[in-house]
């Protein structure tokens, strides 16, 4: 199959849009969430949306199809929360390793009966990596800034094991995003390393997604976005960029000081705008699609998509307005003196 990066220097590449949104276009029930196997599970599930990777596998691999045949050359895993920490509010722990494989297994069946249909524009699965419910910058207890709820070592066997699972599952790339501490994403990079080293396995390309809370142009845990991608790009990642949080429009300052300052593939993919009232998206496809087109046009990106809100609609428009515009030129290497 064709190597990204050849695909990245040709054209800007597109990414999937939101799967929460798709999935509560479903209205399902505790029954679809629990399914035969976890009908008798002593806590609620329902809102556990990697868990249909196992009891509504059809589901997830439909909303993959859709995306797909919206344009998206990327499409990501249904494991955003596929965490040993993460997972402990259903009290399924122990499900993590078999989650990420059943949602690497569901994209790469979908991302390969594409590919087959039309082997001249390969499809590509990234393992979603989100940040886990836990910090480990802040602490949830305000009497008592020096408490952490987890440990860095927690955190980073917790990413193992994910990593673990999506690569036993076939994902070509992994994404760690929507990233609002920047230490749990060193725990994610420290994660990856490792586990490619132990296992003598040839290592994933790393994507880093970090995540503008609000106007600072800081990240939750405090960063400014310089500071947050210098303390990163020692994972000499395939590409770093911004999503969810903030709707493109207010995405676009800090994606021209990303363009300026990353040496690897830039990504932006933008919450439908931002919530309303009733924490709905209303932003149009069309709307979405022409900030990211003006974003193409000047220069500041190479990977596109859609977080919150974002639907097939989105991502199609999305493909159809940047088809024609040449991505982002990565800078030239910088001489290192010695």
């Amino acid at each position: 199959m064709k190597k990204i990066t050849d695909c990245l220097s040709e054209r800007i590449l597109i990414l999937d849009g939101a799967m929460g949104t798709m999935i509560q276009r479903h209205q399902l029930s505790e029954a679809d969430f629990r399914g035969e196997r976890f009908k008798d599970h002593r806590h609620d599930l329902k809102g556990n949306n990697d868990l249909l990777s196992i009891t509504r596998p059809d589901i997830i691999l439909g909303i993959h199809n859709e995306y797909l045949e919206a344009g998206s050359d990327i499409i990501e895993t249904n494991t955003f929360s596929s965490t040993s920490i993460a997972q402990a509010d259903y009290h399924l722990e122990s499900l993590a390793f078999e989650l990420n494989v059943a949602g690497a297994k569901l994209a790469r069946r979908a991302a390969d009966e594409f590919t087959a249909k039309n082997p001249s524009r390969p499809r590509y699965v990234a393992g979603s990596i989100g940040p886990t419910n836990k910090t480990l910058s802040l602490s949830p207890d305000v009497s008592n800034p020096g408490y952490r709820a987890v440990t860095f070592d927690e955190v980073a066997n917790a990413y193992y094991e994910q990593v673990h699972g999506l690569s036993e599952g076939g994902a070509d790339l992994l994404l760690i995003e929507t990233i609002f501490d920047t230490l749990n994403a060193k725990a994610a990079i420290y994660a990856i390393k490792k586990y490619f080293r132990e296992s003598g396995k040839p290592a994933l390309p790393i994507m880093i997604s970090g995540t503008i809370t609000d106007a600072s142009g800081r990240t939750l845990s405090g960063q400014t976005l310089e500071a947050f991608y210098i303390s990163v790009m020692h994972a000499r990642p395939l590409s770093v960029g911004l999503n969810c949080a903030l709707g493109g429009k207010q995405m676009r300052p800090y994606m021209e000081e990303l363009s300026h300052i990353a040496s690897c593939y830039v990504s932006c993919y933008p919450n439908a705008g931002l919530p309303n009232a009733m924490a709905e998206y209303d932003e149009t496809p069309e709307d979405t699609a022409g900030v990211l087109r003006e974003f193409a046009r000047a220069g500041f990106v190479n990977i596109v998509g859609g977080c919150c809100g974002t639907t097939p609609a989105h991502i199609k428009k999305i493909a159809e307005e940047v088809k024609a515009i040449k991505p982002r030129k990565l800078p030239e290497p910088v001489a290192e003196f010695v």
